[in-house]
């Protein structure tokens, strides 16, 4: 038997995330798309899952401006945005859309996390 694996599933890790998170909200984390199950710690860390279906706050915009949302749409992460989801594809994907939204609202929707092929 193997000793070097060090988690059965990895679907939840401890992971360092960025300043102001807390649980409930959405992460990224390089390729890594989550939400944190936990508030980041004094040591800069969360508990963060990386797999499933989440209600989500979805802003229905792309780059052009207002734009509907759905169900089945890539949605985006988008840094410096707020909240941060919607369908600008400037951003980083970060998961599909299972729920629609009419354009130029926000709402709060399933959105099935992106998982990386072979997850």
């Amino acid at each position: 038997m193997t000793t070097n694996m060090i988690y059965k599933k990895g679907d939840v890790l401890e992971i360092a995330v960025p300043s102001g998170i807390t649980s409930g909200d959405p992460v990224v984390v390089g390729n890594l798309t989550g939400v944190a199950l936990t508030d980041r710690d004094s040591d800069g860390n969360a508990s963060v899952k990386f797999n499933g279906v989440f209600d989500l706050s979805v802003e229905a915009i792309d780059g052009s401006g207002n734009s509907a949302v759905a169900v089945g749409d890539v949605i985006y992460w988008t840094t410096g945005d707020d909240p941060v989801l919607n369908k600008k594809t400037s951003g980083t994907i970060y998961g599909v859309a299972l729920e629609a939204i009419t354009a130029g609202s926000t709402d709060t929707i399933n959105v099935k996390l992106y998982e990386l092929a072979g997850e």
